[in-house]
């Protein structure tokens, strides 16, 4: 019998972020809650005021910065206690008046970019020149000016900025489920032994040698899903009518229209990477090909797909994980690797492992006046390194705007974080494929690599066209069931398996149940894929020694979202309007199978 996963009172300090340096208590949070609901009404002495001349106007966001800056340490902290245990009531109170907090804010301010658009581009351009405080906000200004057919009155605007508070409701019964209301059957091994499945757990448990214990964690994790589908389903599809209301109510075409034109995002970019992907499928059967040969199977299953090609996979505990990651992002310089290792060694930015309650997965957080914070569930191995790595990345991102850019340019969406965090991992992968030439660690890493383009390139385009369908279906008013959306997805996945893969369809198509937090973003998954397609291609140009590529690549982390994405990126050194870097990005997953197949073959 496996070993229970700790109560998180437990866990010892050294292991957990620090919330003390966001606020040292639940009362000093509680002090910075009701300071932050006291000012909230100095807003309204701006209302119908901010065309009256710079002056005015840079008062204006001298308060909205001191009030987002506030609240957004209230949120971080919040964040912090609840999804360490969110079976914690205390902690779900915070998290909820927070968010409550947040909505608030929101609606308070809603006026504001209306009457920023009655005075007019022009104007506010010459104002930035007239008034010092307002030249950082050009670039806001101009980004505004293209907003401006999508925003309404301000009583329009303020009305949906009070719904974002009950509308996330669905996102969180749909988490609230999966992360602390869900129990899973223990998977039982070759043996007889039972293991405790969880999310903390899965990863590991899908990855295992021992086949018998890698089919009854996945049918199990699946199963108690598939128990509470209806429900599930029904919080989904709330969440995607959402998201078609919200399209409507701001005059866009359609839920993607919306979604890509809130971050600058031409349409093409989504639909360059689905048919790129889809013509590459063939790739995808070459790897299921291979992994079946490598296993000695006659027939592959979807349970098969994680499961270790080596008996001898390393165990790195996390210590050793920091001081890959570390030597690996050396061709950043020395400031990068030092802040790096003081957050994950000294400061404690990370909170390492798996306990009661704790959410799944692993994420980076924070807010523009707090350290950048990284959830962990690590399990000692190469697919812990790596993924502590891909948070790292975001983090490292984060740490860099947040110093080189004011507060209004600190968000840089996820287009580009994800171009920041796959980097990260394509550097420290070239950097352990030269470190360690022995044969089992070199399948071990191209696992682990291949683990992450599962995700990355396989997960999640599929996603995204499973988010496309049920979208188009809310839109046309078609109905959104379990079994609807189910059938879906396995079609999908059926697609991307080819004759390779035996599966299971439900057990298959509930994966859209597993995603409480993606498939309520509003199409926010398919920048996995084109954030993985960005970072191989600025990866390559750092590791092949091109001049002045190390140094590009930290203008773009300093950049933040100061310029439009797609700006961003191509002075860096790549275009993402352009299918190339998708493409180039499959020649490096096709190079990988062509690895591993060589292993395997000379085994």
């Amino acid at each position: 019998m496996s070993t229970a996963l700790p109560e998180r009172k437990d866990v010892p300090i050294e292991h957990t972020w620090d919330t003390a340096s966001v606020f040292e208590s639940d009362a000093a949070w509680e002090k910075a809650v009701e300071e932050a609901t006291a000012k909230l009404p100095e807003l309204a002495r701006f209302k119908g005021r901010l065309g009256e001349g710079p002056a005015v106007l840079a008062d204006w966001f001298d308060l909205v910065d001191e009030l987002y800056g506030l609240i957004g340490k209230i949120s971080t902290y919040a964040m912090l206690r609840f999804t360490v245990d969110t079976s914690d009531q205390q902690a779900a109170a915070i998290n909820d008046r927070s968010r409550a907090l947040m909505a608030q804010f929101g609606a308070a301010a809603a006026f504001a970019e209306p009457e920023l658009l009655a005075v007019g581009t022009d104007r506010l351009m010459q104002w930035a020149d007239e008034e010092p405080r307002l030249a950082v906000y050009r670039h806001y200004f101009d980004r505004l000016a293209k907003k401006a057919p999508h925003v309404r009155s301000a009583e329009v605007e303020e009305l949906l900025s009070l719904v974002q508070d009950p509308f996330r409701t669905a996102s969180s019964v749909h988490g609230v489920i999966s992360d602390a209301d869900l129990t899973f059957k223990p998977a039982v091994d070759s043996q007889g032994n039972e293991h405790v499945v969880a999310h903390g757990t899965i990863g590991s448990l899908l990855a295992s040698t021992d086949r018998e214990l890698r089919r009854t964690a996945w049918e199990n994790y699946a199963d108690a899903y598939i128990a509470l589908k209806n429900g599930l389903a029904n919080a989904l599809a709330a969440g995607v009518k959402q998201n078609v209301f919200m399209a409507r109510a701001r005059r866009y075409g359609s839920a993607l229209e919306a979604a890509v034109s809130a971050g600058h995002i031409p349409v093409e970019v989504f639909h360059n990477l689905i048919e790129t992907y889809r013509k590459h499928l063939p790739v995808w059967h070459r790897y299921w090909r291979v992994r079946r040969r490598a296993l000695g199977y006659d027939k592959l299953y979807v349970y098969d797909a994680r499961a270790a090609l080596t008996a001898r996979e390393p165990e790195i505990p996390y210590e050793q994980a920091v001081e890959w990651i570390a030597e690996g992002m050396r061709p950043l310089g020395d400031e990068y690797v030092e802040v790096l290792r003081r957050g994950c060694l000294e400061e404690r930015w990370v909170d390492r492992y798996p306990n009661k309650g704790k959410r799944a997965g692993a994420f980076s957080g924070g807010s523009y006046d707090t350290h950048p914070f990284i959830l962990m569930n690590y399990a000692d191995n190469l697919s812990s390194l790596s993924t502590l790595a891909h948070e790292l990345g975001h983090s490292m991102h984060s740490y860099y705007t947040r110093k080189h850019q004011p507060r209004i340019y600190s968000r840089y969406g996820i287009f580009l974080a994800e171009v920041a965090s796959n980097f990260n991992q394509a550097l420290v992968r070239a950097h352990l494929f030269e470190k360690n030439a022995d044969r089992d660690f070199q399948i071990a890493l191209i696992e682990e690599a291949m683990g992450n383009f599962h995700r990355y390139f396989f997960i999640m385009p599929t996603l995204a066209r499973f988010e496309l369908a049920i979208h188009q279906r809310a839109e046309k008013g078609q109905p959104l069931t379990a079994d609807i959306m189910t059938g879906l997805l396995a079609d999908l996945f059926a697609e991307g398996y080819g004759d390779e893969v035996e599966m299971d369809r439900e057990r298959v198509g509930i994966t859209w149940a597993q995603f409480p937090t993606h498939l309520y973003s509003n199409f926010y998954v398919y920048q996995y894929a084109t954030g993985i397609s960005g970072a191989h291609a600025l990866a390559r140009r750092v590791l092949d020694g091109e001049p002045g590529a190390a140094e590009a690549y930290l203008e773009f982390l300093k950049a933040g979202g100061s310029d439009y994405p797609l700006e961003i990126l191509k002075r860096a050194g790549v275009d993402l309007a352009s299918p190339q870097p998708v493409e180039e990005t499959f020649a490096v997953l096709e190079g990988y199978v062509e690895r591993l197949e060589r292993l395997v073959e000379a085994e």
